[in-house]
């Protein structure tokens, strides 16, 4: 089974309650070839919501709130979503704080990519699950 961010599968669940569809991932969503996770909204953040990034192993949003914990509850629980379904792997979205793989936002709202992951990407990696973004799953289908 493979693992994808909602947004990428269509569902409005973006900071801004808008979505990222990818028409590929929401077909396989839609026949019920994936499972769809915001680690987001699991953490019990609302939609919309104030963008945020990570800074210095935080996650900040642009009011200054600290929303790390949230962050982190989420994707605990969008992790035990993906195990429970036996994901091996995962398609993410590209520089979330969340889904982030390889690269997400430098924490300046500015829209500068650093090196690093997401908290749920990281967690996915370490738990064996393979992940790309979407970017790179559309590269790789080309």
């Amino acid at each position: 089974m493979i693992l994808i961010s909602a947004c990428l599968a269509g569902i409005n669940c973006k900071y801004n309650a808008g979505n990222n569809t990818v028409e590929e991932l929401l077909q396989m969503y839609l026949e019920g070839k994936c499972t769809a996770v915001c680690p987001e909204q699991l953490g019990g953040l609302s939609t919309p919501r104030p963008s945020a990034e990570i800074i210095e192993g935080r996650v900040i949003n642009t009011e200054g709130a600290d929303v790390t914990l949230a962050y982190q509850r989420g994707s605990q629980k969008a992790l035990q979503l993906a195990l429970d379904a036996g994901c091996t792997e995962a398609v993410l979205k590209a520089c979330s704080p969340s889904c982030g793989v390889g690269e997400i936002y430098d924490g300046t709202f500015t829209h500068t990519r650093i090196q690093g992951n997401g908290i749920f990407a990281d967690m996915c990696i370490q738990h064996g699950i393979h992940c790309m973004s979407e970017i790179e799953y559309k590269e790789k289908k080309r």
